[in-house]
């Protein structure tokens, strides 16, 4: 069993501006070393999660495909528990339509990922992405995802679709999460894998026991809180004098485009995607924080009573977030970062399930470590 002392160690890939990364360390796991490409989102991680840690990370700031996974390894002493991280999603996206995305050269970064399961050898890997991998045009990537891990020696449990808001989040955030488990310790007999995690909000079978559950958290927590003029992210988009026009005629509190006099000549022929140019309904959980969730013109991203789209720092609470994290680059790289970022809240829920299957291997083999 792991002393007091120890924690858990992980490896986050594709690591974003943090936010898996985050959840470990609120988990109470060390995050041994992490992999980035994007220069916004790297100074994002150096500068915040170093912070939260309070100690080294082994950051690499690159490609993947030209990082050696091996080098990596060979820093982690004492071996690592848990590799993390999604492979950019937007090869998967369901807003890609009419074969967009298939044999997307980012959807091989799939494969590297398990590369680096290879070379890591953690005891389990969790990878997130979004629901649109598991449609059937990108089926040949999943299946050699699967085929390459099974022949590595780990069980995958199937893809699981998780939504955010039946975690107690004030979001509507739905994304794949696909947990694998090495084999020796998968057919342990002592091994008792609960996965995936329950629902805790918004299911009645699952909160009779607790009322205070039954409700999904809402965006009015989000906006409830006030916004602090000096926090360089308590800032939103700049729109044209007749788009603010726009908006001061979208009804409050949940009013759509077609509720606006934003009358294009397209919307004669159809309505229009009814999202678009949105405000934010604050009695109910928010929308998807995409990469564009700063942009009206991207979805349902308008402030609720005011004249114009969200700040990064409210996408920032939509994602759980705390406070103090600083998201470099400016709003739109910002607001890219959050947008791909894993709710920090929701990972630690699911880095629990993961602490309480480690537990039992630790338990079962005390002189391991």
């Amino acid at each position: 069993m792991l002393s007091k002392i120890e924690k858990y160690t992980c490896v986050d890939l594709f690591s974003g501006a943090g936010g898996f990364s985050l959840a470990a360390i609120e988990a109470g796991m060390h995050v041994a070393a992490a992999v980035e490409y994007d220069k916004a989102a790297a100074a994002t991680y150096r500068d915040n999660i170093k912070k939260a840690q309070c100690g080294p990370i082994d950051f690499h700031e690159g490609d993947i495909l030209k990082i050696d996974p091996e080098k990596i390894a060979e820093k982690i002493l004492n071996g690592c528990d848990i590799v993390l991280g999604g492979p950019p999603c937007q090869g998967f996206s369901v807003h890609r339509i009419k074969g967009a995305g298939v044999d997307d050269a980012r959807n091989k970064l799939i494969l590297r990922y398990f590369e680096y399961v290879s070379a890591l050898r953690p005891k389990v890997f969790l990878m997130e992405n979004v629901p649109g991998i598991l449609w059937e045009r990108h089926s040949a990537y999943l299946k050699e995802f699967y085929s390459e891990g099974e022949r590595a020696g780990y069980k995958i449990c199937k893809p699981e679709i998780l939504d955010a808001r039946d975690f107690g989040l004030p979001q509507r955030r739905k994304r794949v999460f696909i947990l694998g488990v090495r084999n020796d310790i998968a057919e342990m007999p002592s091994i008792k894998l609960d996965w995936p995690p329950s629902k805790s909000h918004g299911d009645e079978r699952a909160c009779l026991a607790d009322p205070t559950l039954l409700r999904w958290k809402t965006a009015k927590s989000v906006f409830d809180i006030p916004l602090d003029e000096n926090d360089e992210n308590n800032t939103h988009m700049r729109h044209r004098a007749d788009l603010v026009e726009v908006f001061k005629s979208t009804p409050l509190n949940g009013g759509s485009r077609h509720q606006s006099s934003r009358i294009l000549p397209c919307h004669q022929k159809h309505n229009g995607h009814s999202d678009v140019y949105g405000r934010i309904n604050p009695d109910e959980p928010g929308p998807t924080m995409t990469t564009a969730c700063v942009n009206p013109s991207k979805g349902r991203f308008l402030h609720p009573t005011e004249h114009h789209g969200i700040t990064v720092r409210h996408a920032a609470r939509f994602q759980t977030f705390p406070e103090w994290f600083v998201f470099s680059g400016g709003i739109m790289a910002a607001a890219r970062q959050v947008g791909n970022a894993v709710p920090v809240k929701f990972g630690e829920v699911l880095l629990e399930k993961i602490k309480n299957l480690l537990d039992q291997y630790y338990s079962a083999n005390q002189n391991e470590r």
